[in-house]
């Protein structure tokens, strides 16, 4: 801990961003920020629907604003940076402020890869087994649930900030990077980091792999049990919301199964910005609008709150 502290001290870590060699940044900058409030507005929005329409206190609901809240911290964690860099010229961020934002990065996208997982079941459960679902998504059931995403990522985030910001770093101080991200870090260490990289793979599967494989299985049972209903309003409705959250989980886990799981040779640093990017900035915006489109309950409550 007393060599972590003297660190901060030291020189401060230099983020190259996104709009490094752009020929275009104010461009690139405008849109990224446009972007980022329409997350914000889009996702304020989507809790404020949910926590007041009493027709959308439902488990379905209830996860799907612990969602919006995720993406809501996920984007403000890096566009207020990007934005005081940009605006100000300095790219500068110290170890704490590296780590904080390491912290906060790896407990959300922990946390939501973990909810994806949970709706996925809360669908399963609904459409599979509807008899059992007041008490397999009771109230009580859905918050521990919940409150287990956040710890797990809490914890999975606490184990890796630590090990990370402990290591030896070289004099350069160049990240190639817009935030602070284990990959890009780990270019900067002088030291053998096999063993440390091993054990990222590891938590990978935990928190990308085994999640996405109970979606698929979750909605492989949900495909089947529809197919072989009549098709009536109820499958149409079944169908249009699992599709929603399939969007979403394609947007979400793609990308990042890009980045962590992509053998090095095949992704380049400017590369990995652009994925980054994606699951960073771009999935924040599009959740509320894949949610709210295709859903006749939010629409409906939206248009009731307009209307007034």
């Amino acid at each position: 801990m007393e060599g972590w502290i003297n660190r901060t001290t030291g020189t401060d870590f230099i983020l190259l961003g996104l709009f490094h060699h752009i020929q275009a940044p104010n461009v690139l900058f405008t849109l990224i920020f446009l972007v980022f409030l329409a997350a914000l507005v889009g996702n304020v929005m989507m809790m404020i629907l949910i926590w007041f329409d009493s027709r959308l206190h439902t488990p379905m609901y209830f996860l799907l604003s612990q969602l919006s809240l995720m993406d809501l911290l996920y984007s403000s964690t890096f566009v207020p940076k990007i934005a005081i860099d940009f605006l100000s010229g300095r790219n500068s961020i110290s170890y704490i402020g590296c780590g904080i934002q390491l912290f906060l990065f790896m407990t959300i996208v922990g946390a939501e890869c973990l909810l994806l997982a949970v709706m996925a079941y809360d669908r399963y459960v609904a459409i599979c087994r509807p008899l059992h679902y007041s008490v397999l998504m009771c109230p009580i059931v859905c918050a521990f649930m919940v409150t287990g995403t956040w710890l797990s990522a809490l914890l999975n985030a606490l184990i890796h900030v630590i090990y990370t910001l402990s290591l030896p770093y070289c004099a350069s101080r160049e990240i190639h990077h817009f935030f602070c991200e284990i990959p890009a870090l780990l270019k900067l260490v002088c030291a053998d980091t096999s063993l440390y990289e091993n054990g990222l793979f590891v938590s990978g599967v935990l928190f990308l792999l085994l999640p996405i494989s109970a979606i698929m299985a979750s909605y492989g049972q949900i495909v089947s049990t529809v197919l072989g209903l009549r098709a009536n309003l109820g499958t149409r409705k079944a169908l249009a919301t699992c599709s929603s959250h399939m969007i979403a989980v394609s947007l979400f886990y793609g990308t990042a199964i890009i980045k962590y799981f992509l053998p090095k040779a095949y992704h380049t640093a400017e590369q990995d910005k652009v994925v980054s990017v994606f699951y960073t900035i771009l999935t924040p915006m599009l959740n509320p609008l894949i949610y709210s489109l295709r859903n006749k309950e939010v629409a409906g409550a939206l248009r009731k709150v307009l209307g007034r």
